[in-house]
């Protein structure tokens, strides 16, 4: 049986990814002793983020404290504490649709209103005391009270 040209390509192309193969394992063998050092396998992270292969100079060295380590939650400080009950002003209300808004005194604060936390009519401009409950979409007033 004859061979054809294309079968004989073929078989060279083949022969020669082999020896390829065979000559990269070779290197990889040699170079697998040089690695041996565990010197050699060691990165370092610089004050930018970026890994070298270089250590890091000393003098740049920032000491930090575990203890000014916050993780989670901040510490409770009550100096950040608002009292339960504040003090605003109705700064719009529509009677029609039965919302509006108070603006906090303290914190300037915009906070929603609904006709259903009233227990009395209020206008604008009105002075009210009220205290915040957290709804679905933001910060409500609830127990609303004209001051006078």
């Amino acid at each position: 049986m004859a061979e054809t040209w294309n079968k004989k390509e073929r078989e060279k192309k083949k022969k020669q990814k082999r020896n390829e193969k065979a000559q990269k394992k070779q290197e990889q063998k040699e170079n697998s002793n040089k690695a041996a050092n565990p010197a050699s396998m060691i990165a370092y992270v610089d004050e930018y983020g970026n890994l070298s292969d270089t250590p890091p100079d000393l003098r740049k060295r920032i000491i930090i404290k575990a203890e000014d380590i916050e993780i989670s939650t901040p510490r409770y400080d009550p100096a950040n504490d608002l009292p339960a009950t504040r003090t605003g002003i109705i700064s719009f209300f529509n009677h029609d649709k039965g919302f509006g808004f108070i603006k906090d005194l303290k914190t300037q604060e915009s906070v929603f209103v609904h006709v259903n936390a009233l227990s009395e009519t209020v206008a604008e401009n009105n002075k009210v005391s009220f205290e915040i409950e957290m709804g679905p979409r933001g910060s409500n007033a609830i127990n609303v009270k004209l001051v006078k």
